[in-house]
């Protein structure tokens, strides 16, 4: 069976392929995935929207100094199924979650000119304790909307250390036993990664954002306070059930215009 989005194309046994690297190491880069008019779309979208919320109070979050983050409103083109239910997305989620999942959050981590590194730290605690591996039960889905350079700002992460405890993955990267790798990226590129692998921000030096698109997908029964989906009940009722099933968010007739980001505190 081949999956196709685009221009991309992805057999039953690639997605098993990255579905394995995510499993072992927390994180699977799929190349090419998205076409690049989809993401100038939203990349123009996202530059109206930024300017709109930096001007607006709690319109931004901080992310510490010059980094902010900002949830997408699920207008155009921001409610894009076949972006939020991608089939090669799902197809991987479906081979590492063992129950049913749902989409929690649509946003974007963005730094900006004057951000520095951010300390490493997890976006999730483990179910229980460290001492006790946690499966996969909450996943990351992003993807830029600008090339992702040395010079502005790539996601670093330390393969593997989502089954580790937090003290033993700190000692080993900084022995340099396990290295911080940056992730760069195309747009149209895409990586699923683990929420407990140890990362971070590292500094944007150019003039301009870099926006990264997150998408998060939880297993059914994680209760996520921080995150949060409001749909407009015009386009909700569009969807398949199946999709309407897997949306954890609130129904509105209209979306609000003016709503204060909330999700400030992050790390653990």
């Amino acid at each position: 069976m081949i999956q196709e989005v685009g221009s991309a194309k992805f057999t039953a046994a690639e997605l098993d392929r990255l579905a394995a690297e995510l499993n072992r190491d927390g994180i699977c880069v799929i190349r090419g995935l998205f076409d690049r008019h989809l993401i100038e779309q939203w990349a123009e979208a996202f530059d109206a929207l930024f300017q709109l919320r930096q001007n607006q109070p709690g319109g931004l979050a901080p992310r510490e100094q010059a980094r902010y983050y900002l949830t997408f409103p699920w207008v155009q083109p921001f409610a894009n199924q076949d972006v939020f239910a991608n089939p090669v997305i799902l197809g991987i989620l479906d081979r590492v979650f063992f129950q049913e999942y749902r989409l929690v959050q649509l946003a974007a981590d963005i730094p900006c000119q004057g951000s520095d590194y951010q300390e490493i730290h997890r976006d999730f605690r483990p179910l229980f304790s460290d001492r006790i591996v946690t499966p996969l039960y909450a996943l990351a889905v992003n993807f830029p909307l600008v090339e992702v350079t040395a010079d502005n700002g790539p996601f670093q992460m330390a393969r593997g250390t989502h089954v580790m405890p937090r003290e033993e993955a700190l000692v080993k990267i900084r022995a340099g036993e396990i290295p911080m790798e940056s992730f760069y990226m195309q747009p149209g590129d895409v990586t699923i990664r683990s929420p407990l692998a140890m990362h971070r921000g590292s500094p944007n030096r150019t003039q301009k954002p870099r926006p990264m698109v997150v998408m998060g997908y939880v297993m059914h029964w994680l209760h996520t306070p921080k995150v949060d989906l409001t749909l407009p009940r015009n386009y909700y009722q569009t969807l398949p059930e199946d999709l309407q099933q897997m949306l954890r968010c609130e129904v509105v007739e209209e979306l609000p215009e003016n709503k204060a980001e909330t999700y400030v505190n992050f790390k653990y």
